[in-house]
């Protein structure tokens, strides 16, 4: 046997091996740094925690959703509330009227005491 016929027989038997070594180094490397691998779990409980306030958020809109619907429902009318609607989707307001929005969650203030006999 020739010296390079020794060497191209040791490369082909190293070649098998060779490809077997890197495809399982691959599967590693995936395992761990891939998108559902080690690092990713970190990364699973922030997003989860960032869905939850976003979902909170969206049930709190949906209940003052409903709520509406519901003062609206066909059997019993709000008539504040039918008036508001009304003149938001139609845009019938008298020239000399000033709508003034206001925060739901604030009450308005008590009226001052008058002072004695004024009215």
């Amino acid at each position: 046997m020739t010296q390079r016929h020794k060497f191209r027989k040791s490369i082909s038997r190293a070649v098998g091996p060779t490809v077997a070594l890197i495809a399982v180094l691959a599967m590693i490397g995936y395992i761990i740094f891939g998108p559902t691998g080690l690092y990713a779990w970190g990364d699973y409980g922030q997003s989860v925690e960032k869905k939850r306030v976003i979902l909170s958020e969206l049930t709190k809109k949906q209940n003052e959703l409903q709520n509406r619907v519901n003062l609206l429902g066909r059997q019993r009318v709000d008539p504040d509330l039918a008036d508001e609607y009304v003149r938001e989707k139609l845009g019938v307001m008298h020239p000399d009227e000033i709508a003034i929005p206001m925060d739901p969650a604030e009450k308005p203030a008590a009226p001052a005491p008058k002072a004695d006999g004024q009215r």
